[in-house]
């Protein structure tokens, strides 16, 4: 087997975190986005470089459609998924955070909001929006003209927009928050975390039918309220430790029990008030959890 082009490897190695942050905001799964990059390797190996012009350019075009690929595989899992689906969280270094586009575009919010677009919406979305890629680059990888590009990408705007968090977050806020459902579920005073719910609240817990989680989205201050002043007899029944940690570019709480990582905690908030409550139980998706914040989403 020959060896790879070093020109190719080096591209490659070059723009690796940007394929892996394109295919992780296309797919809300690190797995599936490493493994959509691994197959963009395999692909660009083969590549004629003396035809590439733009060898970034052609690298995000094989990316994309190999996420646009296993997003059908994806669609099909989720299908039969129990309970609420939530993106997989990945443990950021605080760079991410310092690019506030991008940490608000990997945060499990705006994943959520680009669950609810089509495929080639979310790809046109995430090229043009995150990544300010041209027309007719994005037309290339999605396999679309110009002109019908132009018209997706307005229309995902808009839909992202109408369903995007309204307000500036600041980490502070985000901390303060993720600090009273801390003190509600160890002391079951929930009143402090009842203060800064949002009327309408809705709570997604995701244990992919391997951990216990509510497998049905709960609405409404007080109804999420009860609920977590009663998962406190839960966390009495192992020796829970939190700690805060930085996951998607935002603050998040990372809840242990007996050592291993039980639950990572995030929210969303829109204009001071909580609207969204997160809890990630499925240890299937944390793989990305452990050990140093992963050095993988770039622009």
């Amino acid at each position: 087997m020959a060896s790879p082009n070093p020109i190719a490897t080096e591209a490659f190695v070059a723009h690796r975190n940007l394929l892996f942050t394109v295919a992780y905001e296309m797919l809300g799964s690190a797995a599936d986005a490493e493994d959509a990059v691994q197959e963009t390797w395999l692909r660009w190996a083969d590549v004629d470089l003396e035809t590439v012009r733009d060898h970034r350019a052609y690298l995000v075009r094989i990316a994309t459609r190999q996420a646009l690929n296993r997003m059908r595989t994806l669609s099909r899992r989720k299908e039969s998924y129990v309970g609420p689906w939530l993106p997989e969280p990945l443990l950021t270094a605080p760079d991410v955070a310092e690019d506030v586009e991008l940490a608000d575009s990997v945060s499990t919010a705006m994943l959520l909001v680009l669950e609810t677009l089509p495929p080639v919406e979310r790809a046109v979305f995430v090229l043009r929006e995150v990544f300010d890629f041209g027309y007719d680059e994005i037309a290339d990888a999605v396999e679309k003209k110009p002109a019908t590009v132009r018209q997706i990408a307005h229309r995902a705007r808009s839909h992202v927009a109408a369903r995007r968090p309204r307000g500036d977050t600041t980490a502070a806020e985000s901390r303060a928050a993720l600090e009273a459902f801390q003190r509600a579920v160890t002391t079951g005073d929930v009143q402090g975390l009842l203060d800064i719910l949002a009327p309408d609240v809705v709570y997604l817990a995701d244990g992919g039918g391997i951990r216990r989680a509510a497998t049905r989205p709960l609405v409404g201050a007080d109804k999420v309220g009860r609920f977590l002043a009663a998962k406190k007899v839960a966390l009495a029944m192992g020796k829970a430790e939190m700690e805060h940690a930085q996951v998607n570019g935002s603050p998040a709480l990372i809840i242990r029990l007996d050592g291993e990582i039980d639950t990572v905690v995030s929210l969303r908030m829109d204009e001071g008030a909580v609207t969204g409550l997160y809890l990630l139980r499925n240890p299937e998706k944390m793989t990305h959890l452990a050990g140093e914040p992963a050095e993988l989403l770039s622009r």
